[in-house]
Order: C-alpha cells, then sequence, then structure tokens
C-alpha cells in the first residue's frame, strides 16, 4: 500500500514539472521576442552591390483611394509572439526561409491570440507553402518586411503550382502589417514561361499559374494594410469562405502582366472589401459563381480590366450570384468600368445587382454586360444561357474611349429589370475614336434622366409579362431564391 503511495506522488510530482516546464518555454519565447524588438537583429539584410541597402523594384502604383483607412496598429500587448527569426529564418531574401515560417505557424497555431511575426528590414524567401489550421482563435500573422516567392519558374515545385502561399481551413484570422508580399511574376508573364506551363500542361493538364495569396474552407478572415504585388496570377484569392473583410491593402503588377487579377472570390460569401488600391494585368476585383451578399467599395482601379461579374456559366456550367453591392469607385484607364460577363450555353443565375456613384477616367467600356463573352476567335453559338435580372446602374459619370454602354444579352434569355439611372458619359479628351451611341441588345427595364449621351434614353425595352416569364424559366429550380 505505501508503495502504491509513493508511485502516485511521484506521478503527480512530474506532471506538476511537465506543466511548469511548458510555461515556462512559452514565456521565454515572448520574452525572447520583446528583446529582439527592442533592439536591432544582428541576421544580414538584403544588400545590393555597392554594400547599400537594395532599392525597391518599380512599381505602378495606381493614385490614393478615396477617404484612406490610418494603419490599425500592432496587435493587443499580452499576445504570445512567434517570430520566424527565432525560429531559423536567415532573412537574407536568398536562404530559403519555408521551414522556419512553417514551424512558426504550427507553434503559434496552438495559442489563442498568438502572433506570426515577419519583422521589417528583412527579406525572406518563401517557398510554395500551405499554412493550415484549424488554429486557435484570433491568430495573427503580422507582415512588417517582405516575403519573396521564387523568381524563377522551374524553381517551383509541381506541386505547389496553384498557390504560392495556401491558408487552408483558418477562422478568426488576421494578416496586417507594413510590410510586402512580392510574387516575383515576372518570368510567368514572358514567353518562355507561357512556353514552360504550356510544355508542363501536356503531362499535367489541370496545371494553372500560381496564386499569390488564397484562402480555402476559411471564415471570418480579416487582410488588411499589407502590400501584395507582381503575382504570376491571380493576387488574393478567397475559394468557399466567408465572413471575409479585406481593408487598405494595396495590389499592384503592370498592366501588361497577363491574368493577374487583384481580388478573386468564388464559393464565398458575406464579403467586404473597401478602401484599396488595386492595379494588374486583369479584373481588380472578380466576382464567380456560388458569391452572395458582396460589398465592394471605396476602391482605386487601374489599370485593369474594372470590376467584374464573371466569366459565369463556362462549359454549360451552373453559375448563381445575387446580392452584390458595387459603389463609391474609381476607375483609370482600364477595359471595362463595371462589367457582368457570362459564355453562352450555361445556366443560372446573376440578380439583385447595384452599381452606383462609380467615376471612369478614359475607360474604354464604363458599363457592359456582355452575355457572348469568349476568350477564343469563335466560339460557338448555344442557346441557354445564365438569366440576368435586377441590375441597377445609378450615378455612373466620367469618360470613355471606345463606347459608353453596352449591353449585349442573351438572344433567347433577355436581361430583365435593368435600371439606368443618372449615367453621364463623355468622350475621352485623349485621341477618341470610338462609338457616341449605347448598344442595348434584348434588355429590358427603365431610364431615368439625366443621361448622356441621349441615345441611352431610348436604349432598354418596356418590360411585359411573357419576357419575365421566359427569364424566370431558365432559372427555376436552379440557383437558390
Amino acid at each position: 500500500m505505501k508503495s502504491i503511495r509513493n508511485s502516485s506522488v511521484r506521478f503527480f510530482l512530474f506532471v506538476v514539472v511537465a506543466v511548469f516546464i511548458t510555461f515556462a518555454m512559452i514565456s521565454v519565447e515572448a520574452r525572447k521576442h520583446h528583446s529582439n524588438r527592442n533592439k536591432p537583429h544582428k541576421h544580414l539584410k538584403d544588400k545590393g552591390s555597392n554594400g547599400h541597402n537594395a532599392p525597391d523594384p518599380a512599381t505602378n502604383s495606381p493614385g490614393p483611394a478615396p477617404a484612406p483607412l490610418p494603419y490599425y496598429g500592432s496587435y493587443p500587448t499580452h499576445s504570445i509572439i512567434f517570430d520566424v527569426l527565432s525560429f531559423g529564418a536567415k532573412g537574407d531574401g536568398v536562404s530559403d526561409d519555408s521551414k522556419a515560417l512553417l514551424a512558426a505557424w504550427k507553434a503559434a497555431c496552438k495559442v489563442s491570440g498568438a502572433v506570426v511575426e515577419i519583422p521589417a528590414e528583412f527579406k525572406f524567401l518563401i517557398k510554395p507553402i500551405t499554412l493550415q489550421g484549424p488554429c486557435m482563435p484570433h491568430l495573427v500573422l503580422e507582415v512588417d518586411g517582405i516575403l519573396l516567392a521564387p523568381p524563377q519558374v522551374g524553381a517551383w515545385p509541381k506541386s505547389g503550382l496553384f498557390q504560392w502561399l495556401n491558408f487552408k481551413w483558418v477562422h478568426d484570422f488576421t494578416i496586417q502589417g507594413t510590410g510586402k508580399l512580392d510574387g516575383q511574376g515576372s518570368a510567368w508573364w514572358s514567353p518562355s514561361g507561357v512556353y514552360y506551363i504550356q510544355k508542363r500542361s501536356k503531362h499535367n493538364p489541370d496545371m494553372k499559374v500560381p496564386t499569390a495569396l488564397r484562402f480555402y474552407d476559411s471564415h471570418n478572415v480579416t487582410v488588411r494594410d499589407i502590400k501584395i504585388m507582381n503575382s504570376p496570377q491571380c493576387h488574393l484569392k478567397f475559394d468557399s469562405s466567408s465572413g471575409i473583410k479585406v481593408n487598405n491593402i494595396t495590389i499592384d503588377s503592370p498592366e501588361n502582366s497577363p491574368n493577374t487579377d487583384g481580388i478573386h472570390l468564388q464559393n464565398t460569401k458575406d464579403v467586404e472589401i473597401q478602401h484599396s488600391n488595386i492595379g494588374c494585368g486583369d479584373d481588380c476585383v472578380s466576382i464567380q459563381t456560388g458569391c452572395s451578399n458582396i460589398h465592394v467599395h471605396h476602391i482605386n482601379c487601374g489599370p485593369g480590366h474594372g470590376i467584374s461579374l464573371g466569366g459565369l456559366g463556362k462549359d454549360k456550367s451552373v453559375a448563381c450570384v445575387s446580392d452584390i453591392v458595387v459603389e463609391k469607385i474609381s476607375l483609370q484607364n482600364t477595359l471595362s468600368g463595371v462589367r457582368i460577363k457570362t459564355w453562352q450555353g450555361g445556366v443560372g443565375s446573376v440578380k439583385n445587382v447595384t452599381f452606383s456613384s462609380i467615376e471612369v477616367s478614359d475607360v474604354k467600356y464604363p458599363v457592359i454586360i456582355d452575355q457572348f463573352y469568349c476568350d477564343k476567335k469563335i466560339c460557338k453559338n448555344q442557346t441557354e444561357a445564365v438569366a440576368i435580372s435586377g441590375v441597377k446602374y445609378d450615378r455612373i459619370i466620367g469618360s470613355y474611349s471606345v463606347q459608353p454602354l453596352h449591353l449585349a444579352c442573351s438572344n433567347d434569355v433577355p436581361c430583365t429589370d435593368v435600371d439606368l439611372i443618372d449615367i453621364q458619359l463623355k468622350p475621352s479628351s485623349n485621341g477618341f475614336r470610338g462609338f457616341r451611341q449605347a448598344l442595348c441588345w434584348n434588355s429590358y427595364g427603365k431610364s431615368q434622366a439625366p443621361l448622356l449621351p441621349s441615345s441611352i434614353d431610348y436604349c432598354l425595352r418596356t418590360e411585359s409579362r411573357s419576357v419575365k416569364r421566359i427569364a424566370r424559366s431558365h432559372t427555376e429550380h436552379i440557383c437558390p431564391p
């Protein structure tokens, strides 16, 4: 009996010591970070050939967005901080720091309110990586330094060709900071990069050019204050996610960088994107199928292709998009302003969409509905189409360089309940060579003055019961009510 009591005492003491050591390690890690923050790190910085700090590459940053938000500040002082330098990162822009970032993430993931820190004045080369949850709530990735993707196309592993930084199953998570995420994507945009992709695509038909930041099946996510630049393709993507807030970020890639969407949403709902500058080689914001309750406002877009819903319905697929508000947007020298584009042959619906307070300057096509979208020289004519209804254009003002308004709806499925209110568009003063007449094809609704050019006033047809019946017949039992 005495032996049993002695064993119990020894086991109890062992548990107490183990718990004490665990908490002591976390406390030491936090103190180590705070000590590092009070004096400079001794790790090497990225230097130029002359010994000075290497300058940032030239960018095509657009002008400031209306009413920019201030930097939100740092994380709470009581947060436990996991600095990647403490996990073995070099921060010289040359060494592979992927394992250090992953180790810091895994450690922080277990602690509520933890912060993974990318410290300022350092550059970290990160290869394609998945940062996976679920984690404890209120995890923060603080990016104050620079994260660099591999610059050579051949340096990307086959398994990492879909995304560079892949966030999976994260909840109550924030990325913030004064730093940059540089996709170094120029090699992907060149003819040699395209050839490399085509060559490898023969063995992997599903291969795609990588996205810089991708969130999959993630909820209550905030992205704020950071700069994302030069992605090989899409800069920031949300897939099958909800509760998304994007505030005060900058996205920057050249106008001639192909398919470099700024922010891409698919199968995602309850989203607010605000007070941000986006300049890229494709859509500033792209809203795809499965999206609902999306609010985009106070965005400065240019260069790029504007704010787009679609393309929807490709390869006869089902597309459902609803409850979209795009307002207080400034677009400069973009291909389009606000656009809905669908492929022939698709099914489903786009409904309850509002575009309001849109300012355009030298935009080729400020207002577009294109239900004959095609990315090839010739596309086969098909009768089915994604039904478009309940679309309001309110106060679209500025200058255009090709055509003020282009509503090309399906021959078989008309666009219904379209409102054109206070549209004032003038030809650009910079060598205008386009069309002064608005185009409306098989589109029904009403218009309200002021309207410029005057052709907008008689562009829409008056709806009838039969027209609405035809439109409804193509959406019943396909998309949620």
